[in-house]
């Protein structure tokens, strides 16, 4: 049987001046157990290829879930219409744009793949972790679930590029739901949105610690059913590693992406307060800031050795000592940007062009994007704050479309009095502008602090793509925070 190299290479037309195949074929469980009872276990399956071709300066992309010669065959004829048709009103040139031609591959650090243990297996440890959260009658709701994926990817291209990269992906959750003296409060292990996820196998879900989290889960739900409202004011706030993860996401990632700097996301997901003058430069944030592109960071959620545009991936500087180094765009947006702003090609970018899929376009999205560890300790971080908050676990967020003002909630928040840790608050938020607030950062965590997390839900570009996105990072102490919650 042919492989889809071969077919590409006889269903490709001749002529053409550059074309790419990408096929990516994913297989994903999902199971769920809920106050005991498992729910239908879940499972999909999904192939098919994306056909790019570049030719007289125009660029189409056309796909298929047949890969057979015709069905490939029928996809290079609609993306070689597409790029002729585009040629002409293009607003760059892409017999300009780089044509990959890398060989080699990625495959995800797995000790202990999921498929070592069956069905049966799986849903008995969710039930002894969903039942280990059952602490006392004050517990409304529980629930342990554990999602896995297994993707496939091949990305072939007339240049002789043969990238093959395969991962595995384990997002492992517990919920509990605590009601006391009139309020419901919800706690989990990571997020709601599933704040822990990593590259692996069951080997995860040790790492996560997860067989044995759900008393403490419970405990903190009740702990928050019971406690005052956060208060408001001005404050330092410490954020922990689940919490700097949105923060890194929405006012770092969101903001240095791009094509959304180039505009290409304004009539959907916003623009950017940031501008192409402002890289090499700029104070993003104090001088305890370091952000780095990191796909080689261990286990961590989008990790890879090629964008999906080909390009070899390699730890990057973002943000160095507080000053804006380069943006996150791939190859095609970084030619593009120096067209803008020539001498932008000093500063490069990085190799994070990406999909969510078969059926959708490479576009600029944050991948791995960590801050890098300090040297204080947790323990010097608290001792340091006077008047101050602790805050754990993202719950809500909001920013505006140029991903500068904002204001985030977290599930569990700890007060800081004297240098000291005092009583749980619950509801604690908090508010700021991206473009002064990275720069009170006062104190970063040592590697005892950094933790590897991640989502599988960041949403860009039209039609939507939902990809996977990794955030490292320590616990980090911000000064003279406006922090707002329900307390009168």
């Amino acid at each position: 049987m042919p492989t889809i190299e071969q077919l590409a290479q006889s269903a490709a037309p001749a002529g053409i001046d550059f074309w790419s195949v990408r096929h990516v074929v994913e297989s994903a469980e999902r199971l769920t157990v809920r106050n005991d009872v498992a729910e239908a276990p879940t499972r999909e399956r999904d192939a098919g290829v994306m056909v790019t071709v570049q030719h007289g300066g125009g660029l189409g992309y056309a796909a298929t879930s047949d890969v057979s010669e015709r069905g490939l065959r029928q996809a290079f004829a609609q993306a070689q219409g597409l790029a002729a048709a585009s040629a002409a009103h293009s607003v760059f040139d892409f017999r300009d744009a780089p044509r990959p031609s890398g060989r080699g591959d990625y495959s995800s650090t797995t000790m202990r793949p999921v498929t070592q243990t069956s069905l049966a297996e799986r849903f008995d440890l969710l039930k002894d972790v969903c039942a280990s959260a059952n602490i006392g009658e004050a517990i409304k709701d529980r629930t342990a679930s554990l999602w896995t994926t297994h993707t496939e990817q091949l990305l072939v291209t007339s240049d002789g590029g043969h990238m093959a990269q395969s991962w595995d992906f384990v997002v492992p959750n517990i919920v509990a739901v605590a009601s006391a003296h009139g309020d419901t409060q919800t706690r989990t292990a990571a997020g709601q949105y599933n704040g822990f996820c990593q590259q692996g196998g069951l080997e995860v879900l040790e790492r996560a610690g997860f067989a044995q989290d759900g008393p403490r889960v419970a405990r903190e739900a009740l702990a928050l059913a019971r406690a005052p409202n956060c208060p408001s004011g001005v404050m330092d706030v410490l954020l922990m590693p689940d919490q700097m993860m949105l923060q890194i996401h929405e006012s770092i990632g969101h903001p240095l992406e791009l094509d959304r700097i180039l505009g290409d996301e304004r009539n959907f997901a916003g623009t950017s307060f940031v501008t192409l003058d402002m890289f090499g430069h700029y104070a993003y944030g104090s001088p305890l800031l370091n952000v780095s592109f990191a796909p080689d960071q261990q286990h961590e959620f989008a990790g890879f050795a090629f964008d999906d545009d080909g390009t070899p991936a390699q730890r990057e500087w973002i943000i160095r000592h507080g000053i804006l180094q380069r943006p996150l765009g791939g190859s095609m947006s970084q030619a593009r940007a120096q067209g803008l702003l020539p001498g932008l090609e000093s500063l490069g970018g990085v190799a994070t062009t990406r999909s969510c899929n078969w059926n959708r376009a490479p576009i600029d999205r944050m991948s791995n994007l960590n801050i890098e560890p300090g040297d204080s300790t947790l323990e010097k971080m608290i001792a340091s704050i006077d008047y101050g908050i602790l805050m754990r676990t993202n719950a809500s967020w909001s920013i505006d479309d140029s991903r500068n003002k904002f204001q985030f909630g977290c599930e569990w928040g700890q007060m800081v009095r004297h240098g000291k840790l005092a009583e749980v608050v619950k509801r604690p938020n908090y508010r700021g502008i991206s473009a002064s607030f990275w720069r009170s950062l006062a104190m970063v965590g040592d590697a005892s602090t950094f933790q590897v997390m991640g989502t599988p839900y960041c949403g860009k570009g039209e039609p939507n793509q939902v990809i996977r996105v990794g955030h490292a990072a320590p616990a980090c102490l911000f000064k003279n925070v406006s922090v707002f919650g329900g307390a009168a």
